[in-house]
């Protein structure tokens, strides 16, 4: 890892009603609530004590605190726009040669699997980890060039599209895959 690595988590403010709303439907706001709490704090857990990157938080809205943030970890707002615009705001803004973004609905997320994402990047512009339903838990971006203008774009977001799509956006850019990881968006 080289110090200026930096891993962004990307998030959501645990507001009632506005997080983990599929699961909501069935299980009611407040236990979705919880759930994405527990979620976020895990993965800050696991990734913001790591001293190969540094760890940012990109939180939306960007307005508004939550007594749990921890105070260590600096914090970015999302940016206006789609989820692959907000994403690529994120990536684009840490300056970092080497930048990964993750969600925070990875029940299996570890530092040595994002580790491997950067080692990727060592080989490829762009790293993914796949989800099994077809989207993506990990998206990292080494710093060559320009960030593709038609980047994210264009993507069928909540689908089993996305990855695919995501990738095709990128114009020919070379890619790589690392671990295969579920999220949590459904019952």
């Amino acid at each position: 890892m080289r110090p200026r690595d930096t891993v962004v988590i990307f998030t959501r403010l645990p507001r009632l009603g506005t997080v983990k709303t599929r699961i909501a439907r069935t299980f009611g706001a407040v236990r979705a609530r919880t759930l994405h709490r527990r979620l976020v704090l895990r993965t800050l857990h696991r990734l913001a004590r790591d001293r190969r990157w540094r760890t940012v938080l990109a939180v939306t809205p960007e307005r508004g605190g939550w007594r749990e943030w921890p105070r260590t970890v600096p914090r970015i707002g999302q940016g206006l726009g789609d989820l692959g615009r907000r994403m690529g705001q994120c990536l684009r803004a840490t300056a970092a040669l080497r930048t990964i973004l993750v969600g925070t609905d990875i029940p299996d997320i570890s530092a040595s699997a994002v580790a491997r994402g950067f080692k990727a990047l060592g080989r490829a512009r762009f790293v993914f980890g796949p989800a099994p339903d077809g989207g993506y838990w990990l998206i990292g971006w080494r710093r060559l060039a320009a960030w593709p203008r038609k980047a994210l774009t264009k993507v069928r977001w909540s689908s089993s599209h996305a990855l695919a799509d995501s990738q095709q956006s990128l114009g020919g850019a070379r890619v790589a895959l690392v671990d295969l990881l579920a999220d949590v968006d459904t019952v």
